[in-house]
């Protein structure tokens, strides 16, 4: 095979895999009813001028299934931390006992189970745009190239599986994370 052409295809794998991975960081943030410290990966914290991740200034645990402590590495950021959870739009009630803070995850509820579907079904769908997206390019450059038709018309074949096979990655991730949040 062409060398040019290995190339392509190798990078067009790379960047399906990025899709692939960005997909499941998405996932890990969709709460599927248990307490996991992931679901507060996207707050920030006032930290001397800085906008810096929670997990940077605390420790993040989960003393049970239903309960998520943050300890702050200094006790001045407490009241900085509860205002930054509060303002992330998570549905958390942050309680601040004076040593860490505790959020009581609540349960699900069927309608908030639904929402969290198409949450997922949207993060899923925007996976797969740039599945598409990737083969679409991948398929212009090949196009650009001075190789031989038989040799296009392989290569563009070799993306199209390449796009199937990320495709239902996709959808068996897609079909797992539905399964784990309606699972009362």
């Amino acid at each position: 095979m062409n060398e040019e052409v290995k190339f392509i295809l190798d990078a067009t794998k790379e960047s399906m895999d990025q899709a692939l991975s960005h997909l499941e960081s998405e996932f890990v943030k969709i709460r599927a009813g248990k307490a996991n410290p992931a679901m507060l990966s996207g707050v920030m914290v006032e930290y001397y001028g800085n906008q810096t991740p929670l997990s940077q200034v605390s420790n993040i645990n989960t003393p049970d299934g239903r309960t998520i402590s943050v300890q702050p590495w200094e006790k001045s950021l407490l009241s900085e931390i509860e205002t930054a959870i509060m303002n992330a739009n998570l549905g958390f009630n942050p309680m601040n006992n004076g040593e860490l803070i505790i959020i009581n995850v609540p349960p699900l509820t069927e309608e908030r189970r639904v929402q969290l579907v198409k949450q997922a079904k949207s993060e899923a769908e925007d996976a797969k745009v740039s599945i598409r997206n990737a083969r679409q390019d991948a398929n212009k450059e090949l196009r650009e190239l001075d190789i031989s038709e038989d040799l296009l018309k392989n290569a563009q074949v070799d993306v199209q599986e390449l796009t199937d096979t990320h495709i239902k990655k996709v959808d068996s991730l897609l079909e797992r994370k539905e399964a784990e949040i309606m699972k009362v």
